[in-house]
């Protein structure tokens, strides 16, 4: 084991992990007021993350499905203080937020201790408009965390395709139809992998599913927040609205996204990739086990599902960084 592998291995050895849910602090952060949908995994994600971070902390929304959620006749489920803004603003309000608690405690008006900073935003505010401005927020020296709830569309305004939306889906914008029966013929962008190999300052870039709690999302933003500096968590949010199935078997979604592996479960510390449900060891679950049980693929034929299937199996057989690098050979990479 090298040097740099045991320091990596140990950074976060002190930040009081979950050993299982029964670890995990009582106390809510984020609680009735809301007006998700059922089965609404992103409001599992505001949940957890709000959990974790506990009460000293700041929450800042974009736009989106989750933000009308949270807004609803003067009540809101968030307990921690928090401030909606726009759309592409993610990025910034955080930068604000952090900035201004630094300038705060340097001038005594409030103690020097610290204080968690949190912009969650959808697929538009971090994806697509808000691109920009979490690729700023993340080569700042300050200490603040995005999280973007990924539910492959952009559900506040009746699932339009994002650049989040998986090959071959059908939304708004891409009705299967007689004369095209794929309209979504875009892949999915490689978003958590774009921010962490385009800002390598960037000590801590997971992505995750809430559907595995303990284990999975809550250690990582556990991790994100005790790394320093701007750090980044993507996670897949099933939707039951969007995806067109019934809100009982969301959590059975997620669980098939890892575990077909069409969505690529790992953390990067310090540019070392680390990947937490890895199928280049394990046996992938077959990809059509996820795409039927959506009815927003209703339309596949078999032949679609086996196009998302080599797909898939192209990214963990051959990729160098299977969900991370989409090149072939010609680079040396760390097995676990």
């Amino acid at each position: 084991m090298t040097e740099q592998r045991a320091r990596n291995d140990d950074e976060f050895k002190d930040a009081g992990l979950y050993k299982g849910v029964h670890s995990v602090d009582l106390e809510e952060f984020y609680t009735s007021g809301h007006r998700t949908c059922q089965g609404c995994e992103s409001a599992l994600v505001m949940r957890g993350f709000a959990k974790v971070a506990g009460s000293r902390t700041v929450v800042t929304g974009a736009t989106g499905c989750m933000y009308v959620a949270n807004t609803s006749y003067m009540t809101t489920p968030w307990i921690v203080p928090w401030m909606h803004t726009q759309l592409a603003a993610g990025g910034a309000s955080a930068v604000g937020m952090a900035a201004g608690i630094k300038a705060l405690q340097r001038k005594g008006k409030i103690p020097k201790e610290k204080i968690n900073v949190i912009n969650f935003s959808g697929d538009l505010g971090a994806g697509d408009e808000g691109l920009g401005g979490i690729s700023g927020a993340l080569q700042t020296p300050y200490d603040l965390l995005i999280v973007i709830y990924d539910n492959e569309s952009a559900a506040n305004t009746d699932i339009q395709a994002s650049g989040l939306t998986t090959w071959g889906a059908q939304t708004t914008f891409t009705p299967s139809g007689s004369k095209e029966r794929i309209m979504q013929k875009r892949w999915k962008k490689n978003i958590a992998a774009m921010m962490a190999i385009g800002h390598p300052n960037v000590k801590y870039v997971a992505t995750a599913c809430a559907t595995f709690p303990a284990t999975d999302y809550l250690n990582k933003v556990k991790k994100a927040l005790a790394a320093g500096g701007p750090t980044l968590l993507h996670t897949i949010d099933p939707c039951p609205k969007g995806w067109d199935y019934h809100p009982r078997y969301s959590n059975i979604l997620g669980e098939l996204a890892v575990k077909t592996g069409i969505f690529a479960d790992y953390e990067i510390i310090n540019g070392r990739v680390k990947y937490t449900y890895d199928l280049r060891k394990r046996e992938r679950l077959p990809v059509k086990k996820y795409l039927e049980k959506q009815g927003r693929f209703s339309h596949f034929a078999e032949e679609d599902y086996d196009y998302v299937q080599s797909m898939v199996d192209e990214m963990w057989e051959e990729w160098e960084l299977p969900g991370i690098l989409p090149i072939k050979g010609g680079l040396s990479v760390e097995r676990e």
